[in-house]
């Protein structure tokens, strides 16, 4: 028995290797591809399809265990076929991950400070120029993606790579401008499409009055996380809307305020600032109608 037991503790001791720096480095560098594989997802809309997979993953071992032969030779074909189908249709998505994982290096913490101060700086702009095309009853549209990136919208108009600018923006949203009927997509700080379509809004409780500009801009909010400003071309008033909601009639200030509590939260302070966020907007702010009843 004492043979049998030293027997196997040897074994076992065969099988253990030592725990070596390498081997922290592999488990690190899985996890991190496990983490952006993950991001990636979320942001984009593959999530779905990826559910779909783990689906049909798990239906081919259910399938297996269960000596299920017919089923299990068509899912195995499925799966085969399926992968080689995958990588053909999603290889804008698959280009697109490898260019994250390309642009990702150890300096992410100075990148990450940088693309604040753009956000901070385009947010200033952004405000500058509203205030302008406000007064002059310009219409505008900007969509400030968060974590859900909108590369479907930003094809139907023209690719850019600029700062914002607030000239910049009233030059693009001049009414005899090529691109002012379309929506500017800001991505970290930075334009990234002008002229672009957005999906309406399915929403049938929006008030009639509202325009197609407001519509759009609720339904790129209802499609996505990203944040939509607007200025009514009828009556230069601002709106923003997040999650399918409205605020409208905003001063300069208030869209300020609730562009940065949008965009750059403090953690530290979310308690002091959410009241500024835009569902509590909805329900406590003074000025201001949801879903408007005057504009258009």
């Amino acid at each position: 028995m004492m043979d049998g037991l030293i027997y196997l503790l040897q074994q076992f001791k065969g099988m253990v290797t030592p725990f070596s720096v390498f081997d922290l480095i592999d488990i690190l560098i899985m996890a991190f591809i496990i983490y952006k594989a993950f991001m990636f997802i979320r942001r984009s809309s593959t999530g779905a399809v990826a559910k779909g997979i783990l689906l049909l993953l798990g239906a081919l071992v259910v399938a297996l265990l269960l000596h299920l032969n017919t089923v299990s030779f068509l899912l195995n074909l499925v799966v085969t076929y399926g992968a080689v189908a995958l990588v053909v249709i999603f290889q804008p998505e698959i280009r697109r991950f490898l260019e994250q994982m390309g642009r990702t290096s150890l300096s992410g913490v100075f990148t990450h400070e940088e693309e604040r101060d753009e956000l901070e700086s385009a947010i200033t702009q952004t405000v500058e120029a509203y205030a302008s095309l406000s007064k002059s009853k310009t219409g505008a549209l900007m969509v400030f993606e968060r974590k859900n990136q909108l590369e479907d919208a930003i094809k139907t108009g023209t690719a850019l790579d600029c700062s914002v600018n607030a000239e910049l923006l009233k030059n693009i949203f001049w009414n005899k401008a090529p691109l002012h009927d379309g929506a500017v997509i800001v991505r970290n700080g930075r334009i990234v499409g002008a002229g672009c379509m957005l999906p309406m809004s399915g929403n049938v409780n929006i008030s009639r009055e509202l325009g197609m500009r407001h519509r759009a801009g609720i339904g790129a909010s209802e499609h996505s996380d990203a944040v939509v400003a607007i200025v009514s071309e009828e009556t230069g008033s601002i709106s923003v809307a997040v999650d399918g909601m409205l605020k409208r009639h905003l001063a300069p200030e208030t869209l300020e305020r609730l562009l940065r509590n949008e965009l750059l939260p403090e953690p530290e302070s979310e308690e002091t600032t959410s009241k500024f966020k835009l569902g509590n907007l909805l329900r406590f702010g003074k000025g201001g109608k949801q879903d408007g009843k005057e504009d258009s």
